[in-house]
């Protein structure tokens, strides 16, 4: 179950944004465009608990990724198996993947290099 102050602490230390408490059970951080909320549901009265996202929420950052990389693994993310490296992606993106500590899914991706839409030619 997420922890309203764990999660600010987390995100502050990913995003290097100390973001803001909206009430008891959200925490709000400003990504230049992009809205990311934390949410502890119980806290913010509601009579269950929320799941873990099943999507990546996708993060571009100006910031070096590999330093974004080792603050994320610092502060309790778990690099996803299979795309926790940094690595360029078949559609351009150069990326890694993780899940924070209640389990839910992002990547950051270094900015200039996202995938916004149009034409791809997947290989294979």
């Amino acid at each position: 179950m997420l922890d309203i102050d764990q999660a600010a602490t987390f995100y502050s230390a990913l995003l290097g944004n100390r973001g803001e408490r909206v009430t008891s059970g959200r925490h709000y951080f400003d990504c230049e465009g992009m809205l990311l909320a934390c949410l502890d549901s119980l806290a913010d009265g509601d009579s269950q608990a929320s799941p873990p996202n099943t999507g990546h929420c996708y993060i571009s950052t100006n910031e070096q990724l590999d330093a974004v990389r080792e603050r994320a693994i610092l502060a309790g993310a778990k690099p996803d198996p299979k795309r926790g490296d940094i690595t360029v992606q078949p559609w351009g993106e150069r990326s890694f993947y993780a899940r924070d500590p209640w389990g839910n899914p992002f990547a950051i991706v270094e900015a200039g290099t996202e995938y916004v839409g149009g034409e791809f030619n997947w290989p294979g």
